[in-house]
């Protein structure tokens, strides 16, 4: 993996990071998510004119892959609402590049030996801090069914959108369609569990802040996408979750969530992954 592509994907990482500390610290996760994704569907609405259609190839795992994209949102936020931030993103982000290796290889991914122990690198490092006895102490389990799932599932959408950009033929033009269609899934689940009414009254109230979140969530996946085309989707997908170090400082520095030494040591053991991966 070139230097220039792993840079971008860490730059993927802590905008991700900064769209789900936005949703963890929001008074209504449910509602923002919703006004995100519909931020993202204008902004790709606005962009659609500028680029040529994906191609048809790509149809049917664009198709699949919006039903799983939906499924993540509210998986995440039922996760957020049960679990901190420190140890939901940690469990559900460590957990799916693991994931992601275990099925690369039926969707014809093929990895190095130290590729796969940089993959194993960064998810035991993202997991350590959540694992080493916090979970099982947690009072409300319900919060950790919600991560388990929310991983898997990482895991499923990694692979769909892995093998759909590249038959796409431009990445650019796959992000887009995926985010205009991705939001109207999830408006119509989150409008029929709350009401449509609930969620314009609060798209209006937020809309600046709606803009700002899409943005960082269409950037950061649009580089992960871009970067499927160039090397392993497991790569990819593995070095992306250094964005756990970003949410875990976000945690502890603005919302004032624990930072122990579990945690540092799980940081290094991120970046010793990443160095690894960056070279195999």
């Amino acid at each position: 993996m070139s230097a220039f592509v792993a840079g971008l994907i860490v730059l993927s990482a802590l905008m991700h990071a900064g769209w789900n500390f936005l949703v963890k610290r929001s008074c209504d996760g449910q509602l923002d998510t919703v006004a995100f994704s519909m931020g993202c569907s204008v902004i790709a609405a606005c962009l659609l004119p500028f680029f040529p259609l994906p191609d048809s190839n790509c149809y049917p795992w664009l198709a699949a892959t919006l039903v799983v994209h939906v499924a993540y949102f509210l998986t995440l936020t039922e996760a957020y609402r049960h679990v901190d931030l420190s140890l939901a993103y940690p469990l559900m982000r460590g957990m799916a590049p693991m994931l992601v290796a275990l099925v690369a290889p039926f969707f014809g991914e093929v990895m190095s030996t130290v590729q796969l122990v940089g993959v194993a690198m960064i998810g035991l490092g993202i997991g350590l801090p959540a694992w080493v006895g916090r979970p099982w102490q947690v009072v409300n389990r319900r919060g950790l069914y919600f991560c388990v799932l929310n991983a898997a599932i990482i895991a499923l959408y990694t692979m769909l959108d892995g093998v759909g950009v590249r038959l796409s033929g431009n990445s650019v033009s796959y992000t887009l369609w995926l985010f205009l269609f991705n939001s109207w899934g999830i408006l119509a689940v989150i409008s029929w569990r709350r009401s449509l009414a609930a969620v314009v009254r609060h798209v209006l109230q937020s809309w600046r802040m709606a803009l700002f979140g899409a943005a960082m969530s269409m950037s950061s996946y649009g580089i992960v996408l871009w970067a499927m085309t160039q090397t392993s989707i497991p790569s990819v997908a593995a070095l992306r979750e250094v964005s756990v170090v970003f949410a875990a400082l976000l945690g502890a520095w603005l919302l004032k969530e624990r930072m122990g030494p579990w945690r540092i040591v799980g940081a290094t053991w991120v970046g010793f992954g990443a160095a690894t991966i960056r070279w195999g």
